[in-house]
C-alpha cells in the first residue's frame, strides 16, 4: 500500500507539528482544521500563529476544513475530542487505512483508550499509536525528536515509521500498541503530580522519588491493561515520563505547579490556562486502577487533589506514611 499522502486531523499545535514532520519527510500533507481563518493563514502565509507563533511551515502543507482521502491519517486532536472528530469523518475514508492516534489520554465516561474509540467509530480502520518525548514546538522547528510508533503488524508499522521519518523526526517501530497507549496517557497524570511537588516547593529529591515510583506504578497499570512493562524502558515510557515530569514546557507540569501553589482547577482555568490532558485522564485512570485492583496510590493522590478532597500537604503526608516495603 502506498504511503505518500497523509491527512492530519487537527489544526492545533501538535497536529500542525506532525503535518510539518510529515512534509519534511517528503509526504504530501493535508492539514484539517475547523477554523476557516486559520486554514487561510496556513495556505497563504505558511504559519499557524495561534498555536506556533511565527514558526514557518513547509510550503507543501495544504490546509482545509474537511478531511479527504489519503493513504494514511493522523488524528491529532485532544483526547476528549477524538470521538467527535472521528464522527465528522466519513468512515469510508478510514476503512482499511492506517490511522495514527497521537492523543495521550483516556476518555471520560467510557474509560476507553484512543484505539478503542477508533474501533467504535471506524471499525475497519487500522490503528497505530504515536507517543514519546516530544513537544510540538520542537517538532515544528525541526529539532531532533525521537518517538515510538506502535502497531499490530510489524511490517506495516515499520513501513509507516519510514514514511514519517525525516531529517529531524525519528519514529521507532514497536509492537506493544496497548503499552505505548497506556503509558502516554498515564504520564500526564504523573506530570501533574511532579508539577505539584515543584509548585509546593518540596524539592528536587521529592520530584525524583515521585518519578521513580510513578514508573513502577505505571508498569503495574500497563501490565494489568494488557500491555508489556518492558515497553516502559523505551521512548514511550521512561523517555516521555521524564520529559513531561521535568519541563515547564509541559502543559500538565505547568498545571500541576499551579495546583501545588494551592490554586483550584477552576481558578487555574479562569486565569487563562488551557486544560491539561491529565486533568481529564486522572479520574479515568483512578477508576481503571480500582476496577483492575491495581495499587496506584499516586494516581489516587492526584485525583484527591483535583477533586479537592485533600491538599498537597495532606496527600504527601499520606504517601510518606504508607507502610514500608521492599522496592518493586
Amino acid at each position: 500500500m502506498p504511503l505518500e499522502t497523509v491527512s492530519v486531523i487537527g489544526g492545533g499545535a501538535w497536529g500542525t507539528a506532525l503535518a510539518q514532520a510529515a512534509a519534511m519527510a517528503g509526504r504530501s500533507v493535508s492539514l484539517v482544521a475547523r477554523d476557516a481563518a486559520q486554514v487561510d493563514e496556513i495556505n497563504a502565509r505558511h504559519t499557524n500563529g495561534r498555536y506556533l507563533g511565527d514558526q514557518a511551515l513547509h510550503a507543501s502543507i495544504r490546509a482545509s476544513t474537511a478531511a479527504s482521502g489519503a493513504d494514511f491519517i493522523i488524528l491529532a486532536v485532544p483526547a476528549q475530542s477524538s470521538r467527535a472528530a472521528l464522527g465528522d469523518i466519513d468512515p469510508a475514508l478510514l476503512a482499511g487505512r492506517p490511522v495514527i492516534l497521537s492523543a495521550k489520554g483516556l476518555e471520560t465516561g467510557t474509560l476507553d483508550r484512543q484505539s478503542e474509540i477508533l474501533a467504535d467509530m471506524a471499525p475497519d480502520a487500522v490503528p497505530f499509536v504515536l507517543s514519546g518525548p516530544s513537544f510540538a514546538a520542537d517538532v515544528a522547528a525541526g529539532r531532533p525528536t525521537a518517538v515510538t510508533l506502535a502497531g499490530d503488524d510489524a511490517e506495516a508499522t515499520s513501513a509507516l515509521a519510514a514514511a514519517l521519518a525525516g531529517p529531524s523526526f525519528r519514529p521507532y517501530a514497536a509492537d506493544d500498541r496497548i503499552g505505548v497507549e497506556v503509558a502516554g496517557a498515564l504520564k500526564n497524570v504523573y506530570a501533574l503530580a511532579c508539577g505539584a511537588v515543584e509548585g509546593a516547593e518540596l524539592g528536587a529529591s521529592a520530584r525524583s522519588a515521585l518519578i521513580a515510583r510513578a514508573y513502577a506504578e505505571m508498569a503495574r497499570m500497563v501490565s494489568a491493561m494488557g500491555g508489556s512493562a518492558t515497553t516502559l524502558t523505551g521512548l514511550a515510557g521512561l523517555g516521555d515520563l521524564t520529559l513531561t515530569c521535568t519541563s515547564v514546557q509541559s502543559r500538565n507540569y505547568q498545571f500541576g505547579m499551579a495546583l501545588g501553589r494551592g490554586e483550584t482547577v477552576e481558578a487555574i482555568l479562569a486565569s487563562g490556562a488551557k486544560l491539561a490532558e491529565g486533568v481529564a485522564t486522572t479520574p479515568v485512570a483512578d477508576a481503571l486502577a480500582r476496577s483492575l485492583h491495581v495499587e496506584a496510590p499516586l494516581i489516587a493522590a492526584v485525583q484527591a487533589v483535583l477533586s479537592r478532597k485533600a491538599d498537597i500537604a495532606t496527600v504527601v503526608a499520606g504517601l510518606m506514611s504508607r507502610p514500608l516495603k521492599r522496592e518493586d
